[in-house]
C-alpha cells in the first residue's frame, strides 16, 4: 500500500539534487561574468557607484529569481561630455552592465550609445563613440556569454520616463526625495551620483543634476521574476534630479511596464502596482 508514493518520493528525492545544481551552475556562470565585467571596469580606471546581487538580495527577502547582478559605474569625463549636451541623457547616466540567466544560457546586457541617441536625443558623435568604447570594454573578453546592447528598437524620444516638477528648488528637493526614500521599509539605497559637483571637478560649468539609486529587493525579485533583463534599468531604481535653465526642478525616473514591454514585449500588473507606488510617493513629495 505505501510503493506508490514510497517510488514518488524516490523520484521527488533523485530530481531535486539536479534541479538544485543546475540553479547553482546558472548563478556561477552569471558570478564569472559579473566578475569579468568589474575586473575590466577596474582596468579602466572607472569608478564602481553600486554593484548589485539582485537575486541574492531577493531570496533574502524569500523571493526566487533567476541569477542576475548589474554593476553601475561611472567615468566623469564622460558623464559630463554627455550631460553637456543634453542634461536629460542624465537619467540613463553613468555606466551599467547587468549579468543574468536567461533561461539557462548567461547573458550580459548593457545600455549604448544608441539607447542613448534614441531616448535622449544625444547626436553627437564624438560623445557617443567615446561612450560605446568605454562600455564596450566593460564587457570585453566574456566568451561565455551572449552580449548585446540594450533594445533599440520601438524607441523613441523620452520613451518611458515619468517627469516630475519640484515645486521646491534644487537642493529641497533632493532632500525631500532622499527622506521619501529613507522611509520605506523594504528599501535599500545604493547611492548617487553628483554630476554637477564632478564636471566641476574638471573644470566645467554644469546645471545642477545629480541621480538617486535605490531599490526593493522584494518587490524588485518579484517585477524581475520572468523578466531579469529590465534589472538593467528599473532595478535598482533610479531618480535623476536637475535644474533646467530657467531655474525649474524637474525628476525622471523610468516607467517599469514600458520598460518591460521595450525588453520582453509585455508587462504584467506588479510592474504597474510599482509604478504607481513610484508616482505617488515621489509627487507628494515634491509638490
Amino acid at each position: 500500500m505505501f510503493a506508490r508514493p514510497f517510488v514518488l518520493g524516490c523520484l521527488i528525492a533523485a530530481l531535486l539534487p539536479d534541479a538544485l545544481s543546475a540553479q547553482q551552475m546558472a548563478q556561477a556562470a552569471v558570478d564569472t561574468a559579473f566578475d569579468q565585467i568589474a575586473q575590466n571596469v577596474g582596468q579602466q580606471g572607472l569608478t564602481v557607484v553600486a554593484s548589485i546581487d539582485h537575486a541574492r538580495l531577493a531570496e533574502a527577502e524569500g523571493v526566487q529569481m533567476p541569477a542576475s547582478r548589474v554593476l553601475i559605474f561611472s567615468d566623469p569625463t564622460t558623464n559630463t561630455a554627455i550631460l553637456s549636451s543634453v542634461l536629460r541623457a542624465g537619467l540613463d547616466l553613468p555606466f551599467r552592465a547587468l549579468a543574468y540567466d536567461d533561461d539557462g544560457k548567461t547573458a550580459v546586457v548593457y545600455t549604448g550609445a544608441d539607447f542613448l541617441g534614441a531616448r535622449h536625443g544625444v547626436t553627437d558623435a564624438g560623445v557617443l563613440d567615446g561612450f560605446d568604447r568605454t562600455v564596450s570594454h566593460a564587457v570585453a573578453g566574456l566568451t561565455d556569454a551572449a552580449v548585446r546592447p540594450a533594445p533599440t528598437e520601438g524607441l523613441t524620444t523620452d520613451y518611458g520616463v515619468v517627469e516630475l516638477q519640484s515645486a521646491y528648488d534644487f537642493r529641497t528637493t533632493v532632500e525631500r526625495l532622499k527622506a521619501v526614500i529613507a522611509a520605506q521599509s523594504d528599501t535599500i539605497w545604493f547611492g548617487s551620483v553628483d554630476f554637477s559637483a564632478d564636471a566641476n571637478a574638471l573644470g566645467v560649468d554644469l546645471l545642477p543634476a545629480t541621480i538617486l539609486l535605490f531599490g526593493g529587493p522584494k518587490p524588485g525579485g518579484v517585477a524581475m521574476a520572468e523578466f531579469p533583463a529590465i534589472g538593467l534599468d528599473a532595478f535598482c531604481q533610479k531618480l535623476f534630479i536637475f535644474e533646467d535653465d530657467d531655474g525649474e526642478v524637474f525628476v525622471l525616473f523610468n516607467d517599469i511596464e514600458a520598460l518591460a514591454r521595450l525588453h520582453y514585449g509585455r508587462s504584467i500588473p506588479p510592474h504597474a502596482i510599482l509604478n504607481q507606488r513610484l508616482v505617488s510617493g515621489f509627487a507628494d513629495a515634491i509638490k
